[in-house]
């Protein structure tokens, strides 16, 4: 995603010292334990029918308030995916989520479906990459769900850094390349790749250095849904913010290190609570007048939408930090430097080579209103990847929506996601060049 998403900067407007930030954040959620706990209780009493304050305003205007507290310092973990099943061919099949591949930064995971019957419809493999940008993978929830019906699908679910022990050493672009081509050498090759925004740069260059080593177990297809590419193009706020930043800018008033007694002590990181911080800012009214919303929908007893806030906030307030290498060399090369389209970006000191890229087939998808990454974006890739041939190529702007509308929402299921099934269906029927088997270990 977009640096909007990896949270841009703590505050536009000046500097936020980030010096021992992480340990005073620490403290603070520490010191609201006690408070945090009254504010429950609180709510517990007041929503006990056998308390006649109950059935009052006053007593479910305390209730409303005390959960508002609570929701509100309270840290979000990892959430769950809450999907055990779906639909295939008219038959309900059982899910089984297991993790398949597994390094220090980053889960494998594989929706196994269980079924009765083998479904006629051809299913096939895909490997989506999901944002390592603040966010865990279920963020992707709605997309996993679109493609469950008809393919075989496999995320990456990336690992909270403050969870890494800093003696599994560091975690860079260099690494998030390898961990995808890894990933897709333990697929075996037989797979389509679906890079959802900040991942198209990584799959990109990732793709590209397999077709330079004439590697075997390149994908079929790849898709680049809403990634920046080549942020020159449109650039949105965000992208200009980086760009009038500079990496240094980041390093100073971004970067901290683990606190104790988290297992990644003293590793240096974006952490969640900036990041999320950068998100709210962005939209703070929508947020404010959400959890207003919230307070009434408790009073009046609305639990149908006050679920509905519970269900979207569990999410969207889940933050994970991000290795400080990572995040500083995305911004430089991606936001700053402009790197892949320059021709100027390395995979392991070697130049990443785009036009080499010819045995897999290219789709982008961008949306209409995308203010994270503007239109021509992704659609770069194109410019990029020459020597695809036409008939292998495709490029789809989903009308009315914004970022979070590529790869999510009413509008994607109905829209987007059938396009791109139809066009991993079609390179999955046609067969790919036969090439010479790489020497290459997956990582």
């Amino acid at each position: 995603m977009a640096i909007g998403e990896f949270g841009g900067a703590p505050d536009a407007r000046g500097p936020a010292h980030s010096n021992g930030l992480y340990w005073l954040y620490e403290m603070g959620h520490a010191a609201l334990n006690p408070v945090r706990a009254f504010a429950d209780v609180t709510r517990l009493y007041f929503k006990n029918p056998l308390n006649p304050l109950t059935h009052t305003t006053y007593g479910k205007s305390v209730a409303a308030a005390a959960e508002l507290f609570e929701r509100s310092t309270r840290r979000y973990g990892r959430p769950d995916w809450d999907i055990d099943s779906t639909l295939v061919g008219g038959e309900r099949a059982p899910l089984h989520i297991n993790t398949v591949w597994e390094r220090p930064f980053c889960r494998l995971q594989h929706f196994e479906r269980l079924f009765c019957h083998m479904p006629r419809r051809p299913q096939p493999k895909v490997l989506i990459v999901a944002p390592m940008s603040g966010h865990y993978a279920t963020l992707l929830r709605g997309t996993v769900e679109a493609f469950l019906p008809n393919h075989d699908v496999y995320i990456t679910d990336w690992v909270d850094a403050r969870m890494v022990p800093l003696a599994e050493g560091r975690f860079d672009l260099d690494d998030y390349i390898d961990y995808v081509i890894g990933m897709l050498h333990f697929l075996g090759g037989d797979v389509h790749v679906i890079g959802v925004c900040q991942p198209s740069v990584p799959v990109l260059a990732a793709v590209a250095s397999m077709e330079v080593g004439n590697d075997a177990y390149v994908p079929r297809s790849m898709t680049l849904m809403g990634g920046p590419i080549d942020t020159r193009r449109n650039p949105t706020a965000v992208n200009r913010l980086a760009q009038e930043r500079g990496v240094d800018w980041f390093r100073r008033n971004v970067i901290t290190k683990v606190p104790f007694p988290h297992p990644g002590v003293m590793r240096d990181v974006y952490p969640g609570f900036l990041q999320l911080n950068g998100f709210v800012s962005m939209n703070l009214d929508r947020h404010v007048d959400a959890h207003r919303n919230l307070f009434f929908h408790l009073v009046k007893g609305d639990g149908d939408s006050a679920q509905k806030h519970r269900e979207f906030y569990d999410e969207y307030l889940a933050v994970m930090d991000l290795t400080a290498e990572f995040y500083l060399q995305t911004v430089e090369a991606v936001f700053v430097d402009h790197a892949l389209p320059k021709g100027r970006m390395t995979h392991r000191g070697r130049p990443v080579d785009p036009t080499a890229i010819r045995n897999v087939a290219l789709l982008t998808v961008e949306g209409e209103h995308d203010d994270i990454s503007g239109v021509g974006q992704t659609e770069a890739a194109h410019d990029l990847c020459v020597n695809i041939p036409a008939d292998r190529k495709a490029h789809y702007l989903q009308p009315g929506v914004g970022h979070y509308g590529v790869f999510n929402g009413s509008r994607f299921r109905t829209e987007c996601a059938p396009r791109i099934a139809d066009f991993i269906l079609t390179h999955e029927m046609r067969p790919q060049a036969s090439r010479p088997r790489s020497l290459k270990v997956a990582v």
